[in-house]
């Protein structure tokens, strides 16, 4: 009778433990419009920029090519595709920056990134992984512009 017991309340505190919690500010209407799963995440494509194998460009090259890049990433973040992008500080690789896409696959961010000029002049080379993170994260973009003194 005692081992029935004790097996009844080991159970039951395990049960208790792995109990799941609602959270109480659920908003199920801006959960879907994010598309967030029941976790508040999604899928994202993380990228991450690299010094590419073009060494022999210009200056005047070079700067066309990144002034391409920044017009890039505008037009990315105006079709809601790009949700967050920055450079990398100096690092014992080649990584320059990167990229976190609003698309469900490796291949439509690869199509993406390749529309980047300094990408296409090869001066940028990049790599792609899937990422699962908040879906909250589109929020940030309306706050970021908001927030600037002076335009990037």
């Amino acid at each position: 009778m005692k081992k029935t017991i004790a097996a009844f309340i080991f159970l039951f505190a395990g049960l208790t433990i792995y109990a799941q919690t609602i959270n109480p500010k659920y908003d199920e209407a801006l959960a879907k419009t994010l598309g967030a799963d029941d976790y508040g995440m999604k899928p994202y494509v993380l990228v991450i920029l690299k010094t590419g194998e073009n060494t022999t460009a210009s200056k005047e090259e070079t700067n066309q090519a990144f002034a391409g890049h920044m017009e890039n990433i505008q037009r990315l973040v105006k079709e809601e595709k790009l949700i967050v992008a920055g450079p990398l500080g100096k690092n014992d690789h080649t990584y320059r920056g990167i990229f976190i896409l609003d698309v469900p696959t490796i291949e439509e961010a690869k199509i993406l990134v390749q529309t980047d000029p300094a990408v296409k002049e090869k001066l940028l080379a990049f790599e792609l992984f899937q990422w699962y993170g908040s879906a909250a994260l589109k929020e940030y973009l309306p706050a970021s512009d908001k927030i600037w003194k002076i335009e990037p």
